[in-house]
């Protein structure tokens, strides 16, 4: 089983930034790809970031890239989500996972999520 925690969501306006954190717990975090998807009302799940066991292997949604940064610290068993250059359209609530695959993107585990509202 594996528990996972997000923080860091809020409002924000157009242009401005925001980071958000997730806390693992309950397997090896070291060896699991993790990432970030998320949900706007009405909307179908959308991938947003990956990132492998190794950091370098980094996958982003073209929606977002160029402008949000996915890192881990496996030392402390935490993903982040640093969001630049923030639009509406980013407005969903985002859900840290443990991502099983990318293409096409499929979870074994998420959290609770936290709301981002990207106001114009």
């Amino acid at each position: 089983q594996v528990q996972l925690v997000e923080s860091g969501g809020g409002l924000v306006q157009v242009g401005d930034s925001l980071r958000l954190s997730c806390a693992a717990s309950g397997r090896a975090f070291i060896w699991s790809r993790m990432g970030w998807f998320r949900q706007a009302p009405g909307k179908e799940r959308e991938f947003v970031a990956a990132i492998g066991s190794i950091s370098a292997d980094r996958n982003y949604a073209d929606s977002v890239k160029g402008r949000f940064t996915i890192s881990r610290d496996n030392a402390k068993s935490t993903i982040a989500l640093q969001m630049n250059s923030l639009k509406p359209d980013d407005t969903a609530v985002y859900y840290c996972a443990v991502v099983r695959t990318i293409k096409p993107p499929s979870y074994d585990y998420w959290g609770q999520g936290t709301q981002v509202t990207v106001s114009s």
